[in-house]
């Protein structure tokens, strides 16, 4: 049966040693480097994201992780402060002001940017 308390999410990176870099002294995440390069990544009580290495690693063309933020604009000039930039998008359903940031009346204040690998990454307002 399934095992619901034990359910991860993953996704690939080109290089391992340089994710594990970003996702714990850019971002500030809680990183464990295990066999054969893989990175897990543990995000709360239980909760674990595992990045693997893949040679052919191509980047996901949506968010594979979202991260919960209070304040986005503080989170976005902080960021920015450790070298991030942020993705612009100019779409019909989808605009970013100067900072990357996208607010409308249809959800709660976004920013997206990407990974060493070009994964890409979003800050959402909570």
């Amino acid at each position: 049966m399934i095992q619901r308390e034990q359910i991860f999410s993953s996704f690939s990176a080109e290089n391992t040693d340089e994710a594990y870099f970003f996702y714990k002294n850019v971002l500030g995440l809680e990183v464990e480097k295990g066999e054969m390069s893989i990175l897990t990544l543990h995000i709360n009580s239980g909760m674990k994201v595992i990045i693997y290495p893949k040679q052919d690693h191509e980047p996901a063309t949506f968010t594979v992780l979202n991260i919960p933020v209070t304040d986005i604009d503080d989170a976005v000039e902080e960021l920015n402060k450790k070298g991030v930039s942020f993705l612009q998008y100019d779409e019909a359903y989808l605009k970013t002001d100067s900072k990357g940031i996208c607010r409308n009346e249809h959800g709660p204040a976004m920013a997206w940017f990407t990974d060493p690998s070009k994964n890409i990454l979003g800050l959402i307002q909570v």
